[in-house]
């Protein structure tokens, strides 16, 4: 008989629950919701809840709406959608994760502070991504974006610089971007760098590495756009090869390989625990034979 074990440290994280607990609590009061985005990088959890009456928008509807309630999800949003918001009379719901929230603060007052020096303000994330979109506006649209070693070629090493990252970045890539910065930066010019990865996010790298090592096969479910999955997904191929990636219960069609005697299921903190239990079951109906 086979074993299925669901990762206990997988699932949303506490911006995302907060994001949705916020969405299920107007929905009880009224029957449209707006959210700017996806709630979720989760296309199953986002179908769950418009049922329900979200309604997803992106930024061009945004700024046409008059006087509708908009929910803010956890990635955070820049000061530019606030401003819309308060001149086409909006009502905001803000589940900006408070980590995102503090990372945008503490930016912000970098920016101040530094913009008469020249400081470059640069983040390390994803570019495009709707976090880093908040981050950059922040300082005015002037952040420069490194998601890749190559676009540190974009500083100006003889000018002070100030780092941050995008939370759900990988810590070791973020190490590796302040390593190469230390080596390229001109002597006598200031840098400096702040590690503003999520803990809740960068501790799951260890522990999903560790959860797919004691498996023969494992599953990993997550959303197709979530940034943070294809993290995640990296480190469980690593750790075990047998490794299959999955956005839904359905995509398994048929029974594992002889001599797989256990199986691990694990996702992103944007899949949500009902999908791995789905998961698991189908899993079970498979090889039930076995």
């Amino acid at each position: 008989m086979i074993e299925v074990e669901i990762d206990k440290g997988s699932g949303f994280c506490f911006g995302v629950v907060t994001a949705i607990e916020s969405a299920e609590r107007e929905l009880k009061n009224t029957n449209t919701l707006y959210c700017l985005g996806d709630i979720v990088h989760n296309s199953l959890e986002v179908e769950r809840l418009e049922e329900s009456g979200l309604r997803t928008i992106e930024h061009d509807e945004f700024t046409r709406l008059k006087g509708e309630k908009v929910l803010l999800r956890a990635h955070g949003e820049p000061p530019s959608t606030y401003e819309i918001a308060r001149q086409n009379n909006i009502t905001i719901v803000d589940a900006t994760c408070p980590v995102v929230l503090q990372l945008q603060r503490k930016i912000h007052k970098c920016y101040v502070a530094t913009r008469d020096s020249h400081t470059q303000v640069v983040i390390y994330g994803k570019k495009g991504h709707a976090e880093v979109n908040g981050l950059v506006g922040q300082t005015e649209g002037t952040a420069i974006v490194i998601e890749k070693m190559k676009d540190l070629d974009r500083l100006d090493f003889s000018r002070n610089i100030c780092l941050f990252s995008q939370t759900t970045k990988s810590l070791d890539g973020f190490r590796e971007v302040v390593d190469e910065i230390r080596k390229r930066i001109v002597d006598g010019v200031q840098f400096e760098y702040f590690d503003t990865i999520c803990r809740q996010v960068a501790n799951r790298l260890p522990n999903i590495k560790t959860f797919a090592s004691k498996h023969d096969w494992v599953y990993f479910v997550a959303g197709k756009k979530s940034s943070n999955g294809k993290m995640l997904l990296e480190e469980c191929r690593k750790a075990n090869p047998n490794t299959v990636f999955i956005s839904e219960a359905k995509e398994i069609t048929e029974p594992l390989p002889k001599g797989v005697g256990s199986v691990g299921v694990c996702g992103a903190t944007s899949t949500p625990k009902w999908l791995m239990e789905e998961v698991a079951v189908r899993i079970r109906e498979l090889n039930a034979s076995r």
